[in-house]
């Protein structure tokens, strides 16, 4: 038994978190591979009964008897997400959700992320982080992984709807999977998040020579080798989410979408090959929300779990990304499949990226080091 007791850890800043590479695609798209890779072999654990929960919320009710009590506005959300990875990651950790749309008033973002990563046997915190880009940064390379295996080789044109963060981090990844791409149509909804993407873009990928803003969907569709839906909006009334209609694709097309989202009934058809980021996810989520549950979680996925339920379709006409990077799966067959990637966001993806930055940081001695304890007081 170690007499050593004494517990350090490391806080990182945002601006820690930049120089210890959080902000490095490439790297992040490898690394959310290597994840990929563990969840198919079922090297990791998430919450709830099925170990694939997304985390658990906090909720508020329409009406309180307490004044001061928050409301359930929109994106009102107060969330802890836990997850352990195995492989050569050996960590857990957890992310704490604070969202509020009313931020933006204030200048903030519309979310305020924190993660905490700890040793898998001790438990004892390894770093406090700031988690805003750390969550940014992992949720933009999953679409760029499933590019990397589902979208044509000759891609050229992005289309994207929505330009702020999660449109910023997804057209990166993008970049970092299929640097040939040349063209982006993007459409948003204010002037301020179009100018700060368009700057970004120019300074980021100026070989993007063909930059289009575009007025309608459809544009944003028609004629793009990769497609994602990276917009926010009200949920509840599926009619309201933006849609994607087949006559608007192009052969090949491949369609990442995090974000809310609505099929036509062509696109809904079982030779249009739809994936699932991790079929358990969805699973945990169809058991935990009313029925039909597009209607509370607007992701294309879980879109997909309602299908399943009206006999459209069966779980096993859905495909898993897990399996499609382990090669178990065939990836993209030829130039003129249409895939659909559904992409949901997991703890699991913060711990792998934690990870590396963590690691990223203690090389290089980044973060303010911070004391537990010497001696614990109660043991």
């Amino acid at each position: 038994m170690s007499d050593n007791t004494k517990i350090d850890f490391i806080y990182l800043s945002e601006q820690d978190m930049i120089r210890a590479g959080v902000t490095d695609m490439p790297r992040c798209v490898d690394t959310m591979e290597e994840m990929f890779k563990l969840l198919y072999q079922g090297d990791y654990r998430m919450a709830g009964a099925n170990n694939d929960s997304h985390g658990a919320m906090i909720t508020f009710p329409e009406q309180s008897p307490f004044p001061s009590m928050p409301k359930p506005t929109a994106d009102r959300r107060l969330m802890a997400m836990p997850a352990y990875l195995g492989g050569n990651f050996q960590t857990c950790g957890v992310k704490w959700y604070g969202s509020n749309i009313a931020n933006r008033e204030k200048g903030l973002p519309r979310s305020i992320l924190m993660f905490i990563l700890n040793d898998i046997e001790t438990g004892a915190p390894l770093a406090y982080m700031s988690a805003n880009l750390l969550s940014a940064y992992r949720t933009g390379a999953i679409p760029g992984v499933g590019a990397r295996h589902l979208a044509r080789q000759d891609a050229k044109v992005i289309g994207l709807l929505g330009p702020g963060v999660m449109g910023k981090t997804s057209v990166a990844a993008f970049m970092a999977v299929r640097p040939n791409i040349d063209t982006i149509k993007v459409k948003g909804r204010g002037q301020k998040s179009m100018d700060s993407f368009l700057t970004w873009l120019t300074a980021t990928f100026p070989q993007i020579t063909n930059v289009q803003v575009v007025d309608s969907v459809e544009e944003v569709v028609r004629d793009a080798d990769i497609i994602t839906y990276c917009n926010s909006g009200e949920v509840g009334d599926p009619s309201t989410y933006p849609i994607v209609k087949r006559e608007w694709l192009k052969p090949g097309a491949f369609l990442a979408m995090p974000a809310s989202c609505r099929l036509d009934d062509a696109m809904e058809q079982l030779d249009v090959r739809k994936v699932f980021d991790n079929t358990g996810l969805y699973q945990a989520w169809y058991e935990e929300v009313p029925k039909p549950a597009h209607n509370h979680i607007p992701l294309v996925g879980v879109r997909f779990m309602d299908m399943i339920a009206e006999g459209k379709m069966t779980i096993e006409d859905v495909e898993d990304l897990g399996k499609i990077v382990a090669g178990d799966t065939p990836a993209r067959q030829n130039d003129d499949e249409i895939i659909v990637l559904s992409v949901g966001g997991m703890p699991v993806e913060d711990v792998a990226w934690a990870t590396i930055v963590y690691r990223n940081a203690i090389a290089n001695g980044i973060g303010v080091n911070l004391n537990l304890w010497d001696t614990p007081v109660l043991r």
